[in-house]
């Protein structure tokens, strides 16, 4: 038995604001993304591999605002974070503010696999991706005219907007999974807010605010206003809710994203998988691009509340 979602961000998300053609490319974007991940739990390789894969996926394609599709910052260039952890070790992976890395994702499990530290960011990152041959890509990789023409728009201003495609759409993409090994993992990556300063960082690469996973109690990855999310530290509030409170992932996902989070005026969503087959694909936004998957089903994609 094993079991895989993703999401690629949340947020305003409705029926309206998509000709059918795009919705047709996100919701194939998704499913081309998830079953990068199922092919591997297929052959019984890790949550860790299913995760890497299925985030490296929605890296490469453009409409989804982390590698490839991230958005500009206020100097007009590209700054990404992500983060990846193994639920059966609790080892964790992040970085923060870094450039030119095609799938910071994989950089992320560079850290944790390759060196003793959990969080690196900017120049000292990319070194280590350098150091590793990661692939680099040129600032023309990651330009797109669209998200370039909203920065210009808003690039004189103190604003900022959360997401390339509008001003209440929180751009993150993420994997949770449990493979047939019962060893949970989660990945989560993004280009960030249009137009942010001061080398700003959301929950995406904070372990335990936009990721996290344990095989005692879920895999988290989180979508949402980052600001928010780390000060409710979300996805470790939610696996606290299971495993000192008894709570079904089902029920700790709707406290933490429907009730307290809410309550403090953050808005987005999370994915999550238990080691029971169970997964959680919460939001308290009007959408959130998302897809899912248990073994001897079929996949689930779906964008709309």
């Amino acid at each position: 038995m094993f079991t895989i979602a993703i999401h690629g961000g949340a947020g305003t998300i409705l029926p309206s604001d998509l000709t059918a053609e795009k919705e047709i490319l996100y919701r194939n974007g998704l499913d081309s993304a998830i079953r990068a991940g199922i092919n591997i739990l297929e052959s019984k390789g890790t949550a860790m591999d299913a995760v890497t894969a299925a985030v490296t996926a929605l890296e490469n394609n453009p409409l989804f605002n982390a590698g490839k599709g991230s958005v500009f910052n206020h100097l007009g260039r590209h700054e990404m974070d992500a983060s990846i952890m193994d639920g059966k070790n609790l080892a964790a992976g992040a970085v923060t503010c870094v450039t030119g890395v095609k799938n910071p994702v994989q950089l992320a499990r560079l850290v944790m696999e390759k060196t003793e530290h959990v969080m690196l960011c900017g120049s000292g990152a990319e070194e280590l991706a350098h150091q590793f041959k990661l692939p680099f890509e040129s600032p023309e990789y990651f330009f797109d005219s669209f998200r370039h023409d909203q920065w210009i728009a808003i690039r004189d201003s103190e604003a900022t907007q959360l997401d390339h495609s509008g001003e209440k759409k929180f751009g993150t993409v993420g994997a949770v999974a449990c493979d047939m090994h019962g060893n949970l993992a989660a990945a989560t990556s993004t280009g960030g807010m249009t137009n942010k300063k001061y080398n700003r960082i959301g929950d995406t690469p904070v372990i335990g605010a936009g990721t996290y996973a344990s095989d005692s109690s879920c895999a988290v990855s989180c979508t949402g206003h980052g600001e928010f999310f780390l000060r409710a530290v979300v996805a470790y509030d939610i696996a606290c809710l299971m495993q000192y409170k008894g709570c079904s992932l089902e029920e700790a996902c709707r406290i933490v994203v429907l009730d307290k989070l809410v309550k403090i005026g953050g808005e987005g969503g999370v994915i999550a998988a238990d080691t029971k087959g169970n997964i959680s694909l919460v939001f308290n936004s009007a959408g959130m691009y998302r897809a899912s998957f248990k073994a001897g089903e079929m996949v689930q994609t779906a964008i709309y509340r």
